[in-house]
């Protein structure tokens, strides 16, 4: 693979250069989560679920951008009885995703490995949307594409929520967490991996991303109920809300 920082800002957001970058990731980026949200990521995916409000037993929920599997247990304890279908396109991911559903799970856990903006999934098939850390890895264009599956895929009052690592607006934040991602998380995927290229990728992306006011507009525009949420004093951000019920 042609090494990230050899990209131009186009091409990384192409498919197959996601794919090729989170299949190198893959064999430690649960614990690289871990490390780049300062230990929080647990604690925001526990806080992103919390803007669901219907909690019902049976609720279909779908996990994009699945990963390893990092949102299962927290879906799990908040939304106990739920059935939940998680979706990748990275065949790395998936195989761990897999082995997680495996040991972990029973094999309850639906999962797919398709790409979210080009997906089969069926119209108006889930009460529940959520997405853990992937926002970042769109651009404008593809957010929209993003918007308008979540739209219909959603039944009808359907809710949904995600969450991103982002750029905190307080000068001292800021610096120390660019800091911390754009130096210090290169140099533990240099001693992980033996490249630093994939994990100072992180850093581009988020500094590109900022955080998620943009993509709740974009939400917006496409007709669904959305709302713009920040976690920890703008570390994490995300986007929260509904699809109408008619």
């Amino acid at each position: 693979m042609e090494a990230p920082s050899q990209k131009n800002t186009a091409d990384i957001y192409e498919a197959e250069y996601i794919k090729d970058l989170f299949n190198s990731m893959s064999v430690s980026y649960e614990r690289m989560n871990y490390i780049t949200s300062f230990g929080f990521s647990y604690r925001w995916r526990l806080q992103f679920l919390k803007k669901i409000t219907i909690r019902q037993p049976g609720l279909q929920v779908l996990d994009l951008m699945t990963g390893m599997g990092e949102t299962w247990i927290p879906v799990k304890d908040y939304l106990p009885g739920s059935k939940l279908t998680a979706l990748d396109f990275c065949d790395g991911m998936i195989a761990n995703a897999h082995k997680k559903n495996s040991k972990k799970f029973g094999n309850e856990v639906i999962v797919l490995k398709e790409d979210v903006l080009n997906n089969k999934l069926p119209d108006n098939s889930f009460d529940v949307v959520v997405c853990g850390f992937g926002l970042k890895t769109f651009n404008e264009e593809q957010l929209g594409r993003l918007a308008e599956q979540v739209k219909r895929i959603l039944k009808p009052g359907g809710q949904f929520s995600f969450i991103e690592v982002s750029v905190p607006k307080n000068a001292l934040l800021h610096f120390f967490y660019k800091s911390y991602l754009k130096h210090l998380i290169p140099v533990l995927g240099r001693l992980m991996l033996g490249n630093s290229h994939e994990y100072r990728m992180l850093w581009k992306y988020t500094s590109i991303f900022v955080n998620a006011e943009k993509a709740a507009k974009i939400f917006a525009d496409v007709g669904l109920q959305a709302r713009h949420e920040a976690y920890f004093y703008g570390c994490a951000s995300g986007i929260s809300g509904s699809k109408n019920s008619v």
